[in-house]
């Protein structure tokens, strides 16, 4: 089996190097780069399986490189954050990252959450993690009267008749509200299911990937059940 190449991007040579030791230790193949454009150039030559992303870079900050690698890929890319509370981390999310890790960081926590991600893109159709299947269904899932369909066997999403290109980690998220359309599904439950958190979890991530997939699935699709979560319109 191929190893797992990851793109390190962190501009700290001391964090840089004993982080990229510790992923080879744990059997992945690293690329590391000390700033953002570097960065760029080695996720378009190598293109790597997940890229873990500082958010303070040289040359161009992880938050644009993040964005620019979203423009071309939906390989997942983690956000590492000095600040849990830092408005870096939303708009980290905002442009595009499916998760992120407050540094410092303890190594366990890191390849904890790098392979959580890595299952949920290895299977964007089925469980987080937790065995269970994208809902069956004879053919595509309708909603809004016709205007948006999920075929759940061939992962793929159309809206008005057009498709709609999700990230793995939308895709999964959509999954979970269309096999139960009009049920309120709270924060801590997508977080247990979409992002196989078996620990309390930040819920700005939920909040931030809800406001991606309603702005590619219509803004009223989704609605907001104020204490309680979300649920999918049928």
């Amino acid at each position: 089996m191929a190893e797992t190449h990851v793109l390190f991007v962190e501009d700290d040579d001391v964090i840089r190097e004993a982080t990229q030791l510790a992923l080879e230790r744990d059997g992945f193949r690293v690329t590391a780069m000390p700033d953002g454009l570097s960065g760029l150039d080695a996720f378009r030559a190598h293109r790597p399986d997940i890229a873990l992303l500082d958010v303070m870079l040289p040359g161009m900050d992880g938050v644009s490189l993040c964005r620019r690698i979203r423009d071309e890929s939906t390989v997942p890319v983690i956000m590492l954050s000095a600040r849990a509370d830092s408005i870096d981390v939303v708009l980290g999310l905002e442009a595009g990252a499916d998760d992120y890790v407050t540094k410092p960081f303890d190594g366990s926590v890191l390849m904890a959450r790098i392979r959580a991600v890595l299952r949920r893109f290895g299977n964007a159709g089925g469980g987080a993690g937790d065995g269970r299947e994208a809902p069956a269904a004879d053919g595509p899932l309708v909603f809004g009267g016709g205007d948006l369909e999920v075929d759940t066997e061939g992962m793929e999403v159309r809206r008005g008749g057009a498709p709609v290109a999700l990230t793995p980690t939308e895709m999964r998220l959509l999954l979970e509200f269309s096999s139960a359309p009009n049920t309120v599904l709270s924060r801590d439950k997508l977080l247990e299911r979409v992002w196989d958190y078996g620990w309390g979890g930040d819920t700005r991530v939920v909040d931030v990937h809800v406001q991606r997939l309603r702005a590619k699935i219509g803004q009223d699709r989704i609605e907001t059940v104020r204490g309680f979560g979300y649920k999918l319109r049928g």
